[in-house]
Formats: structure tokens, sequence, C-alpha cells
């Protein structure tokens, strides 16, 4: 009997171990699959609101259309109402953009700041992507538009940008009057003929308009009078600030480009690179807008040049923005669109009317904006026209580096602006003899 005592007992404890065993990984799953689950809460929560928020009440309104959260790293959440009010109710009127994902609306914060206020798209998926305030969050290049705050109630995204006060390149390149109006921009007088301290002039800071030079020159020495070289100079300085204006124009946005590539880990591509989101504040300073998609997830494109090059390749790359980007640098060199059919057969498309004649020195010449009326170096339009003709080779691997434009252009908007110095020095010159 004593045996089978035994032998029970030792049973009963072995059964007791099997299950305490299973008590214990049942309890550890458990926990496992909460732990797993708060993980997965707070990484949608972040996507969001990415940083940790203060409340602040305005003292003057309690309204909840006046309760912004301000972030960490300067970003505010705006409440739908709020937003509402500062672009008059979303009106027509103050439709300043017809963006790829939804539109933009100018608008004036409580506080006196203008803003643009872009309201996402809910029709594509595009707009869904855009809006990753954790990635847009951390993108900070003065080559790139600013993010002030956005806006992420239900049924109701919205991203608060810093407002830019001579809007997209493609409306100066194309303007409706047909008529340039980057014919001279927010070059100072202080700093590029005598070398001052802007701060230090008793100058008007920006100094921009659609005609002659003579609205910088009057305001620097007076009337100016027509005889002698006057004339001539000013013809000549005219068309070197059009030509400096569009090569730092096309430097600066490929600095920002550059930023997204080189300078972010993991790059970021852009996606829908063109001259409508390059835009020009007061002083014609080019920022990237649109940026941190880095997803084709909607037809609603339209015919861009990164949505053809995709429909090419299956994929878009680094390298898919370098081929947009040369894109721009030919639209900026010819005054063309990169799409217009009504022009003879085979100029339609610009890529493949430019790129044959971009590599020869006399081609060049014919295919060169009339606005720039000849008032340039050949052999600085040659060299644009070189790092034009390797960004948009068909081969992706014979496409240059957005590092390799910014080297490259660096010293020809240099050399230019030094021209334009020495021109509009003789001008003045002139003036006073």
């Amino acid at each position: 009997m004593e045996p089978a005592e035994g032998s029970d007992k030792r049973e009963e404890r072995v059964a007791l171990l099997v299950i305490l065993l299973l008590a214990s990984l049942s309890l550890s799953s458990s926990l496992l699959v909460f732990s797993y689950y708060c993980y997965l809460s707070n990484k949608v929560s972040k996507r969001f609101r990415p940083h940790k928020r203060v409340n602040y009440e305005d003292k003057e309104c309690s309204s909840i259309a006046n309760i912004q959260v301000a972030t960490d790293k300067g970003l505010q959440e705006f409440a739908f109402k709020q937003l509402h009010s500062a672009t008059g109710g979303f009106g027509k009127s103050n439709v300043i953009r017809h963006g790829g994902f939804g539109l933009v609306y100018r608008g004036v914060l409580q506080d006196g700041r203008k803003v643009a206020v872009k309201l996402m798209d809910r029709a594509g998926r595009q707009g869904e992507e855009e809006f990753d305030v954790e990635l847009l969050s951390r993108l900070s290049s003065p080559y790139l538009l600013a993010l002030v705050g956005y806006c992420s109630e239900i049924n109701h995204k919205i991203l608060v940008y810093e407002f830019m006060a001579n809007g997209g390149l493609q409306e100066h390149l194309y303007p409706i009057s047909g008529e340039s109006v980057l014919v001279f921009v927010a070059i100072r007088y202080d700093v590029l003929v005598l070398g001052t301290d802007p701060s230090s002039s008793g100058l008007p800071g920006t100094l921009t308009g659609t005609g002659e030079v003579h609205s910088l020159l009057t305001l620097a020495l007076g009337e100016l009078g027509d005889q002698g070289n006057t004339q001539c100079i000013k013809a000549s300085a005219n068309c070197f600030w059009l030509l400096e204006t569009r090569l730092r124009i096309a430097l600066e946005a490929a600095k920002g480009l550059e930023y997204l590539h080189e300078h972010v880990s993991p790059p970021v591509i852009h996606g829908d690179f063109k001259s409508s989101n390059i835009l020009l504040d007061k002083s014609f300073h080019a920022k990237v807008s649109d940026f941190g998609l880095a997803k084709l997830g909607s037809d609603k494109a339209g015919g861009n040049v990164s949505t053809r090059v995709y429909a090419l390749t299956g994929h878009l790359t680094t390298k898919s923005d370098v081929y947009s980007y040369g894109v721009v640098l030919l639209e900026l060199l010819t005054g063309r669109v990169p799409v217009d059919m009504k022009r003879p057969p085979g100029e339609g498309v610009l890529v493949s009317w430019a790129l044959p004649q971009l590599t020869d020195r006399d081609k060049v010449i014919e295919i060169m904006d009339p606005a720039l009326e000849g008032q340039y170096s050949t052999k600085e339009v040659i060299q644009v026209a070189v790092i034009a003709a390797m960004r948009v080779q068909p081969e992706a691997d014979y496409r240059p580096l957005m590092a390799d434009v910014v080297q490259s252009l660096v010293p020809l908007v240099k050399h230019v602006g030094e021209k334009l110095a020495c021109l509009l020095s003789r001008l003045l010159t002139s003036a006073v003899m």
C-alpha cells in the first residue's frame, strides 16, 4: 500500500507543477500581448501628436477656437475652428494654391501672423501619407518650407506652413499676363554694390519689380538720365538680374533636395518636385514645399514628372527627384513648360526637345529663354545646360547626386552675381557723371 500511496503523491506533485507552469506561461503571454498593445497604441498616437504638449488658453478668449497646443519643437496644434476663422471660413478668395494633396489657403492667426493653411484632400491616400507630423517636424532646413503647426481633429487633417509672399516659381515663369515678373528681385543695393551691412543702410531692405532696373537705382540715387551708355548698361543689368535670380533659385532648390536626400536618415524622397512646389518669400529666396511623402499612393498627381518616372521604372528613388530637378532647370533656362502640345511637332515635350541640343554650343543658345535677350556668357549657359542634361538622363544610374548639383552651381551663381554687381556699379557711375 505504501508504494502506491507514494506513487499517487508524486503524480499529484507533477500535476501541480504542470498546472503552475501552464498558469505562468498563460500569465506571461497575457502580459506580452498587453505590452505589445500598449506599444502599438503609443506609436499610433505619436504619429499625429509627436511631441509632449503643454496646453495653454488665451487669456482674452476662452473659446475652444482660440486654444492652441505648443510642442517642444515649436509646432502648434490648432483647433479646426481656429483655422476656419483664420482663413475666412476657407473661402475661395483666400485660395492661394491648388496643391496635389489639397487646397492651400491664406490665413491670418489671432496674433497677426500670416500662414499658409493646407486642407488635406480626404478623397485620396496621399493626403493621409503626407500627414505624418512626426516626420515633417524632424525636417528642418532654410531651404524647406517651415511647418508651423497642424490640426488632426476627426475628418480634418490640416497642415499650417509659413507664408511665402511671392507664391510659386511656376506663376512667375508663366504668368497669366504673359509678362515675366522675374526680371529683377531682392538684391539690395548696399550689399550688392557697396558690400555694406544691410542693417546699417537707410535704404529699403527688399526691392522688387517687373520693369526696368530704375526701381532700385531711383531709390539709391534719384532719377537716372537716359543719355550715353546708361540705357545699354541698364538693359544688360536687367537681363543679368533675371539670370542671377533664376540660377540662385535653382541653387536654393537644389540645396533643399540635397538636405532631404543626404542629411536625413533614411533619405526622404520628395516624389512631386516641380516648379509650382518651389515657393518664393518676400525676398525671392526659394524654399521647397510638399516634401515628406516618399510614396506614390494616388493617381491624382496628374502628369507631374515624378509620376511619369514612376510609370517607367515602377518605383521612386532619390534619382527620380534628380530627374524632376533637371526638368525644372530646363524650365529656368528655356522659359518653357514641361509639356505643351500646342507647340510645333517635336517640341511638345521639353526634355525630348531640349536634351539633344544641350551639349551643342550653338544649339544651346537657340533654346535659351528669349526674355534673357542674349545678355549672358555662353560659357556659363553651357555649364548650366550640361548640369541639366545629366539630370534628365533616361538611365537613373547616370544621374549625379544633388550634392553634385549644389557643388556645380555655387561658383556659377557667385560669378554671375559678381558680373551683375559690376554692371550696376558702371550704371551708378554713369548716372553720377
